[in-house]
């Protein structure tokens, strides 16, 4: 018998409830939020812990009786956050340093992962240049493959304001592999 007249069961029911969501949610997103975090951060144990703590705040959230009618954004901007938070904490001197050193993938040629990371260490130089906004925009909707919707519920912007810094980002990127003479159009 409780004494709170039952309450203990509905939150009891209430807690297994968000717990099986959250479970849900981690099976289904916690890879591409961890890929996201490490983009950013560039240090792995990190990114497992911030991914973690991403899907602690979910389930605090979720338990506090609110609901999420978009799970992916609603955890993308969790993890942007938590992400930003820790960023400004540490203070980094480069957030992009060894973008493609953290990415590992078994089924491309040692030989054509050289290929990608000589190739490629210009844009990420010129990632690194951009204005983090720019750089936001640029992960999540050319990296991620967030929608324009998603991005600016990420971010809480605009979707005018994704699309525009989203084009600016570009421009900027473009201008930068330009001035290096990396740009392959």
């Amino acid at each position: 018998m409780t004494l709170d007249g039952g309450k203990g069961k509905i939150r009891l029911a209430r807690s297994d409830q968000c717990h099986a969501t959250v479970i849900q949610w981690y099976d289904e997103y916690s890879i591409a939020i961890f890929k996201y975090i490490l983009k950013m951060i560039k240090d792995e144990q990190q990114a497992e812990d911030l991914t973690q703590d991403t899907f602690i705040k979910a389930y605090t959230y979720t338990l506090n009786n609110r609901d999420v009618d978009y799970p992916k954004t609603f955890l993308y901007r969790l993890a942007h956050n938590v992400t930003i938070d820790y960023i400004r904490k540490r203070k980094p001197l480069r957030m992009f340093e060894n973008f493609f050193s953290y990415q590992k993938d078994p089924g491309p040629s040692v030989e054509s992962i050289v290929e990608i990371r000589e190739s490629s260490r210009s844009l990420y130089d010129a990632l690194d240049a951009l204005k983090p906004s720019y750089r936001s925009v640029i992960l999540l909707r050319d990296i991620e493959g967030l929608s324009v919707r998603e991005t600016a519920h990420v971010l809480g912007w605009s979707e005018a304001k994704v699309k525009s810094t989203a084009f600016r980002g570009k421009k900027a990127l473009k201008k930068h592999l330009a001035k290096e003479g990396d740009l392959h159009e």
